[in-house]
């Protein structure tokens, strides 16, 4: 099959389109046959190996962490779905690899692809999705009435949690520039901050929980704006003590979350709210729930653009750039 791979860890350097064998199914496992791919920041960041610590990877490494595709072949002891299904997923850490024209992954990571979107739109949503899903419904536990911060409003967590928080009864302020306006408001944004030209924190106040996936800047001011008890849940960092236990970090990956995360915990206990740091996890389970709503009209995917396989670096280059509205995707299959 058809590929692209690292071999080493680069900021600069392009991923190579290799030729490997075809994935060897675990018992638990189904081989998909991959449509089209998400691509995500977080991809971007494995390859320059900003989560070496965290996730150290095997070289090659094939990069991607969403799919939507059909089954076309099944395990041994894999029994949730048949041959034929189409299904979309977040693949487990260190079964990554959706920039490829097959995956196995095991069948507690998949869902059914919802019916009433593309396989593109299906590739935009998995991993944004299971992250706003975690923050909100598990951490979170966000109530109807609360009043939530979102920042980055048009980009790919952003355009998903809008519409979740609402969906849930939430008040939603979001950031983005003034020529989003338009596009986050359609989604549910209640109040819409242009962060070229202003603050977010002279103009918010008396919140209940933000979603950080910005700067440790922003991080900061994130801080002030909520009302006591309040909660922030940051998916950019940086890791605390809870999350290495939550991966069954040794000791020394422990001590080092303590240490990173101890100025921000510190300024949360001064302020008296709760910080907290997310890394998503696959959960096909969770991922199911999320097709019903996208099934219900609840949530509709925004993808800003689709990449044929054969560019999946420019793809990759686009995401990095930062200026995406929603999610991109490559088309593997024509």
């Amino acid at each position: 099959m058809k590929a692209f791979t690292i071999s080493r860890y680069t900021k600069e350097g392009s991923l190579e389109l290799v030729d490997l064998p075809e994935p060897i199914l675990k018992e638990n496992e189904v081989l998909v046959e991959i449509h089209s791919a998400g691509i995500n920041q977080l991809d971007a960041k494995i390859k320059a190996g900003e989560f070496k610590l965290l996730l150290p990877y095997k070289f090659p490494l094939i990069l991607g962490h969403d799919v939507a595709g059909i089954i076309i072949k099944v395990g041994s002891k894999a029994n949730r779905f048949k041959v034929g299904d189409e299904v979309f997923a977040r693949p487990a850490d260190f079964r990554i690899g959706t920039f490829a024209e097959y995956i196995a992954i095991h069948e507690n990571d998949l869902a059914l692809k919802p019916k009433n979107i593309s396989m593109e739109q299906a590739a935009s949503i998995p991993l944004v999705a299971l992250t706003v899903w975690q923050a909100f419904v598990e951490k979170a536990k966000l109530k109807k009435g609360q009043k939530v911060f979102i920042q980055a409003g048009s980009g790919g967590v952003g355009t998903i949690a809008i519409q979740l928080a609402k969906h849930l009864g939430a008040s939603v302020a979001t950031t983005t520039s003034a020529d989003n306006f338009e596009l986050v408001k359609s989604l549910g944004a209640d109040v819409a901050i242009d962060y070229k030209t202003q603050d977010f924190e002279t103009i918010l106040n008396d919140y209940d929980l933000v979603l950080n996936s910005q700067d440790g800047k922003t991080l900061e001011k994130s801080m002030r704006i909520l009302k006591p008890d309040g909660k922030i849940i940051s998916i950019s960092g940086p890791p605390d003590p809870d999350f290495a236990i939550q991966i069954n970090g040794k000791w020394f990956l422990k001590l080092v979350m303590r240490i990173l995360s101890a100025g921000v915990r510190k300024r949360a206990k001064r302020l008296g709210v709760h910080f907290s740091f997310l890394f998503m996890r696959a959960h096909g389970e969770q991922l199911g729930q999320i097709a019903k709503l996208i099934e219900s009209g609840v949530i509709r995917p925004i993808v800003d653009r689709v990449f044929p396989f054969e560019q999946t670096n420019e793809a990759m280059s686009y995401v990095e750039a930062g200026r995406a509205k929603g999610k991109v995707v490559i088309k593997v299959r024509k």
